[in-house]
């Protein structure tokens, strides 16, 4: 009975975390090519390594935008993650460099072609079925807080 009682206490605690994670996060509305969404904003050292780890789903038009403290060949990878998504490589000017996607639970490393300032990831093929390519724009990052 108690083993029992400890797995139900784990599995609720489980299950309210990831909308706690979330909670703490700012979330800002962004469009590409006249397509709007929201994301949560990963600006701090500690929500750009949680990410979107621990998540079961995320609602479509919906996602997080990873803020670099510099511009470099950012790389980004899928431990913990249970969802598929797609991630856009983006300058500093909010362009777009490169769109990879991405397999749950792995450690592949997905990376920047070129020096980025800003990741943002969406549930897979997000880019895809919108049309969006490498030279799009992400307006909305004016709004964006800087990384810390």
């Amino acid at each position: 009975m108690h083993n029992h009682i400890f797995k139900l206490l784990f599995l609720f605690m489980f299950f309210i975390s990831a909308p706690m994670r979330a909670a703490d996060l700012p979330e800002l509305s962004f469009a590409i090519s006249g397509h709007k969404l929201t994301a949560e904003v990963a600006a701090t050292d500690a929500h750009r390594m949680t990410g979107l780890m621990h998540r079961r789903m995320m609602p479509e038009n919906r996602g997080m935008l990873f803020v670099f403290t510099d511009i470099s060949h950012h790389a980004m990878w899928m431990e913990n993650t249970h969802i598929p998504l797609s991630v856009a490589f983006i300058d500093a000017q909010g362009v777009i460099v490169n769109i990879e996607d991405m397999k749950p639970l792995t450690r592949d490393a997905h990376a920047a072609k070129k020096p980025v300032k800003y990741a943002l990831e969406m549930n897979a093929g997000w880019f895809a079925k919108r049309g969006i390519k490498p030279g799009a724009k992400l307006e909305g990052l004016d709004k964006a807080p800087p990384a810390r």
